[in-house]
């Protein structure tokens, strides 16, 4: 952030613990550290979900004890336009987007940095557990220390350059300590739940909050065998690998085993399920393309990817098809890899970057790339 005020870090602050502690990291580093407290959704439903207000205070709160300034900024509007219109339109798709990318790539660490830019930053900083590290005068992204809060999969998206200007502090610290550092720092938070559910929307009922935003569209459920099963409410209300809430319990001519979603069938406006937990698996799957977070590597890359996050690495061979499109090669099949959500990719502990899922299947890539 050239031609701003020498070692300014503007953090982002939700009122947690990990950026609370973030901030006291800093600030023993020797930063001059401002906080900011991102307000990213209107939350005007009148629910008891509104949480912006009791963050906003926890965040103040932490600030007044560090003797570190707070500032606000409300990116609804943009939050808006470039997340959550690409989430509704990939559910109407009958895809499962992930919203936290999506978040991290536009907000976090997009509009939050050109805002960090006018209040003079030289860098920006986040609760993220993840590891920056420098080798050969480039930036590298490397897992966190924590494997249980490991952050890298949502940051996979973001751009090279702009994820190259953050500090996080965090990435060598386990939650434990995080916690106890904060206790011992006074920090009124320590003890504070960590927050869950889609990225600024909060902890409420998916179905509920969802069907303020898609019509429900019904349409029959069939088995794989092509049998009708019963009717969903809409395809936007599944997704891949789901069991609950189908209602098609006690169907004739059928186990009693839990039925399972398959797949969705847009062109008809169907569901598949069945009772066979191999229907689940994928082989492998394609990505338009990779956001790389390092030098692109000569193809083909074993490696190791994650298609969903907390998984644990799963070994792969990475490639690109005939049509210009990556595909992935998994040596063991992976259960529930859904369209819409993200690859991200790892050599050792460096995260390379990932792309969006845009199809999967069995067999190998090799031959899909064929079809």
């Amino acid at each position: 952030m050239a031609g701003s005020t020498p070692g300014k870090v503007i953090l982002g602050m939700s009122g947690g613990v990990d950026s609370s502690v973030a901030a006291l990291l800093l600030l023993e580093q020797g930063h001059a550290v401002e906080g900011l407290f991102m307000k990213n959704w209107d939350e005007d439903d009148g629910t008891a979900y509104c949480t912006a207000q009791a963050d906003f205070e926890d965040a103040q709160q932490v600030a007044q004890k560090l003797g570190i300034p707070l500032h606000a900024a409300n990116f609804a509007a943009e939050y808006w336009d470039a997340v959550f219109e690409a989430f509704l339109a990939e559910y109407r798709a009958g895809r499962t987007p992930n919203p936290d990318v999506l978040c991290n790539r536009e907000i976090k660490f997009n509009v939050f940095i050109d805002y960090a830019r006018t209040l003079g930053a030289t860098a920006i900083a986040t609760g993220h557990y993840a590891q920056a590290q420098t080798r050969d005068s480039q930036f590298e992204l490397h897992k966190a220390r924590d494997a249980n809060k490991d952050q890298t999969y949502f940051l996979n998206a973001v751009p090279l350059a702009q994820l190259s200007c953050c500090h996080f502090p965090l990435g060598s610290m386990y939650k434990s300590d995080v916690r106890s550092l904060a206790k011992r720092a006074g920090l009124h938070n320590h003890q504070r739940k960590d927050s869950t559910g889609i990225c600024f929307i909060g902890e409420r009922r998916f179905h509920d909050f969802i069907s303020r935003y898609v019509a429900k569209d019904p349409g029959p459920i069939v088995s794989t065998d092509g049998r009708t099963r019963g009717q969903h409410a809409g395809l936007a209300f599944y997704t891949i690998g789901q069991r609950q809430g189908l209602g098609i319990g006690g169907q004739a001519h059928a186990r009693e085993a839990p039925w399972y979603v398959v797949s969705k069938q847009v062109c008809t406006n169907s569901l598949t399920v069945s009772q066979d937990p191999a229907d689940l698996l994928s082989s492998w799957l394609v990505a338009p393309k990779i956001n790389w977070l390092a030098s692109a590597p000569e193809l083909p890359l074993k490696c190791e990817a994650r298609v969903r996050h907390r998984q644990p690495e799963q070994s792969c061979v990475l490639n690109r098809r005939a049509d210009g499109r990556y595909w992935i090669d998994f040596d063991e099949p992976q259960r529930a890899v859904s369209p819409g959500q993200y690859v991200c990719l790892y050599l050792e502990t460096q995260c390379l970057g990932g792309g969006v899922i845009d199809a999967t299947g069995r067999g190998t890539g090799r031959q899909a790339s064929m079809t």
